[in-house]
């Protein structure tokens, strides 16, 4: 089994990858860049047992640098990461090996993102925590209009609180004017900030 290894910008001026062949039984090559790295780790080494030889970056920046110096056949990208937004990497990917097949990972999920992430060049849009078996199948979907319906979708609640969190960010954080465009009384919506994320 390949080791995912988590590159930095120095390291990757250093090192050099020859393409995959698509040949049966090949290893794909596949860049995962996630700031969270207990997620990160975790979907690399699934996708390692899947045949993927996998990188992982931790931002934007290292992702770029990845992107630019030795694009892979595949990539999942976080779209909110802690320098930037994974939409420069889609483009940085499409820019550099226009074949790459990206799946963009976020966990504030409405249709404003994916319009903006397939617009960028990703071919598939999944909420996080995303299931290794849905990123497979998306990444190979060859071309399906619709990806496998997932094994654990999210529940009516969490939607609801992934929406209200996305409007929350949109409206930079200002209770107030959120709970205006909600139509919401401010105090529900301050009681529902401050718990945590409902269960799948």
């Amino acid at each position: 089994m390949t080791t995912h290894r988590r590159m930095t910008q120095q390291q990757i001026g250093t090192e050099t990858m020859a393409s995959l062949p698509p040949q049966a039984g090949a290893r794909r090559s596949l860049l995962i860049v996630d700031d969270e790295p207990n997620l990160c780790g975790q979907l690399a080494k699934a996708m390692e047992r899947r045949g993927f030889d996998v990188v992982t970056a931790g931002g934007v920046a290292d992702g770029i640098e990845i992107a630019e110096t030795r694009p892979p056949e595949f990539a999942v990208i976080d779209l909110r990461l802690g320098d930037g937004t994974g939409l420069d990497i889609v483009r940085a990917l499409r820019r550099a090996r226009p074949d790459v097949r990206v799946i963009m990972l976020t966990g504030y999920g409405n249709i404003a993102t994916a319009v903006a992430a397939v617009k960028a060049g990703a071919v598939d849009y999944l909420p996080k925590p995303a299931d290794a078996d849905a990123v497979m199948a998306a990444l190979l979907s060859d071309g399906d209009p619709l990806p496998p319906p997932p094994e654990r979708p999210m529940s009516a609640d969490r939607v609801r609180w992934e929406h209200i969190q996305r409007v929350y960010e949109q409206c930079g954080r200002n209770v107030s004017e959120t709970a205006r465009r909600l139509n919401m009384h401010r105090r529900t919506l301050q009681r529902i900030l401050a718990k945590h994320a409902p269960r799948e």
